[in-house]
């Protein structure tokens, strides 16, 4: 019920400002994959100097031409009002000097076979969305989505025991028979700019750090949480200080309970703030560099009701007060730092180093010591591979060492409504991902695989360091330990989709596709095979490569 109030205030204060601010147009985007690869040619261009790990994007002049263009692609006249709606504009779509509003109907209809399950997973989703510009400064933008589904096998097993959709609202509406589901996906924010350096997003949605596909420092793999964010730009500096507000009601703040954050039955309100740091620099065209810091604390825990702590409001990076006076601190803290450089005109590398606990005198002895907890990310990504106008690619791998992301209370774990903040796989994992995109008019062909090996846990009474959700205190072995380390698990997942683009301003769009997945470790072989078909609309990701 206040995920709803908060929505409504957002839409209440952004119709106030709608009636006392003018001038021209901004645009907010809601971060997708598919559609910001499109964007890479201007972003990672060596004669531009954007930032590029901070999104969603706010559209600026640079990337304005690129955005109109796909907005615009194999838009033609049409005489009629329907071909106009069903193929070129929104459904309703008011363009004025000084404002702009647009709002529309999305579909997601998909029906699938599952041959190895003997099953007909499908997809039935009724949703809208809204956006509002006024002038340079402001923008508004929410969603609602109304969904049925069922899921092959390995993903209504994690619904089951994790009780999320992966990626989704988490409260689950109704478990009917035949492990279908139904559930609500909302999410609202504005975007303000009262001067050019400065932005502030009031929202309930999510927020990725990087310039890759996975982000080990803030991803969005898990549900919306409400969030402000202050965003500064000053010359080739960008700052990016955020407080959140999340959810993790299956969580404990107890260490010693671990195996009851999976009781649907202690279901309760269990929130915890956070405070992010992000600064970008870009030293020149080609290399930019950045540093990360994120903190999590509980307002209630073992030791009472501490609420909200006003020390974290103070906006510097690395400057912690409450941390630096009181070593026994009980919030979870992570540091990071982020580098891409373009060493290519048309191909950049990218990567990430997270560290939740470094020993230096452990580093390098090869010991396995257990508080040396870190995450690392390498990639590269490009546009017009080989030459071929509109092939976009991206190669990554990513590690997370045992025990990285838990905390000594679950409840301030680096998670959000029992799902990770940055990978979907949690920790003790190395992952490669491999991407290929390419569009030609209006149709467009992707690849995506992964292939993964981790650790899990052969029953809830061990710790290798994997499930985030269980406290770290709970550990097997204090030395020793390595990455893949407890139920070794083999995992490979590919998706191959070919989409015709009937109207682009709200990606509707006629997909067909396959997905194989193969998990395999000594216990047992799990394996999907699946062919869907759908119409489907909107831009948000949803994962389900795990």
């Amino acid at each position: 019920m206040r995920k709803y109030l908060f929505i409504f205030l957002i839409s209440f204060f952004s119709l106030n400002i709608f009636n006392t601010v003018a001038n021209a147009q901004a645009q907010y985007v809601p971060f997708s994959h598919q559609l910001y690869q499109k964007f890479d040619r201007t972003l990672y261009s060596k004669d531009t100097r954007l930032h590029t790990s901070i999104k969603p994007l706010i559209i600026d002049s640079t990337l304005q031409p690129a955005y109109d263009s796909l907005m615009n692609l194999g838009v033609k006249d049409r005489n009629t009002w329907l071909g106009r709606k069903l193929f070129n504009e929104h459904l309703i779509d008011i363009k004025k000097e000084d404002y702009t509003f647009y709002a529309d109907f999305l579909p997601d209809f998909q029906i699938a076979r599952s041959f190895n399950e003997k099953r007909n997973p499908w997809t039935n989703t009724r949703g809208f969305q809204a956006g509002v510009t006024i002038g340079n400064n402001f923008s508004f933008y929410t969603s609602f989505y109304e969904n049925q589904a069922l899921f092959p096998d390995y993903v209504t097993d994690y619904i089951e025991k994790n009780k999320v959709i992966p990626g989704q609202f988490g409260k689950l509406y109704d478990q009917r028979t035949g492990r279908d589901q139904d559930w609500a996906y909302v999410t609202a924010n504005i975007s303000y700019t009262p001067i050019k350096y400065l932005n502030i997003t009031l929202g309930y949605d999510k927020n990725f750090i990087g310039d890759g596909y996975r982000s080990l420092l803030l991803s969005d793999v898990s549900s919306p949480y409400t969030f402000l964010k202050l965003t500064g730009t000053l010359g080739n500096v960008k700052y990016m200080s955020m407080w959140t507000y999340m959810l993790d009601p299956f969580a404990s703040r107890d260490s010693s309970t671990v195996t009851d954050i999976y009781n649907r039955d202690n279901m309760g309100d269990l929130g915890k703030w956070g405070a992010f740091q992000y600064l970008s620099w870009n030293v020149n065209n080609r290399l930019s560099l950045g540093l990360f810091q994120s903190i999590l604390w509980a307002p209630k825990n073992a030791g009472g009701n501490r609420g909200f702590d006003v020390n974290y409001i103070n906006p510097i990076i690395f400057l912690r007060p409450i941390e630096t006076a009181n070593s026994n601190s009980p919030d979870k803290v992570h540091i990071g730092a982020t580098a891409k450089y373009k060493v290519l005109d048309n191909m950049s590398v990218y990567g990430q180093l997270l560290l939740g606990e470094l020993y230096v005198k452990e580093l390098f002895s090869s010991s396995g010591y257990i508080n040396n907890k870190n995450a690392f990310q390498l990639g590269f990504r490009g546009f017009d591979a080989f030459g071929i106008e509109n092939l976009n690619f991206l190669g990554e791998y990513n590690s997370a060492r045992p025990y990285t992301y838990q905390h000594f209370t679950p409840i301030t774990a680096y998670t959000n409504y029992n799902q990770p903040l940055a990978h979907i796989l949690g920790a003790n994992f190395r992952e490669f991902v491999g991407r290929l995109n390419y569009s030609y008019r209006k149709f467009d062909f992707s690849f995506h695989g992964n292939f993964a090996r981790y650790g899990s846990d052969p029953s809830d009474e061990i710790n290798y360091g994997g499930n985030i959700f269980k406290s770290y205190e709970n550990y097997v072995e204090l030395y020793g330990n390595h990455i893949g380390q407890g139920l070794a698990t083999d995992l490979t997942y590919l998706d191959l989709r070919a989409a015709y683009l009937i109207n682009p301003k709200y990606n509707l769009r006629f997909e067909i596709g396959g997905v194989f997945r193969h998990e395999k470790n000594e216990i047992a072989t799990n394996k999907t095979t699946l062919l869907n078909i759908g119409l489907r609309a909107s831009f948000r990701n949803w994962y389900q490569d795990f």
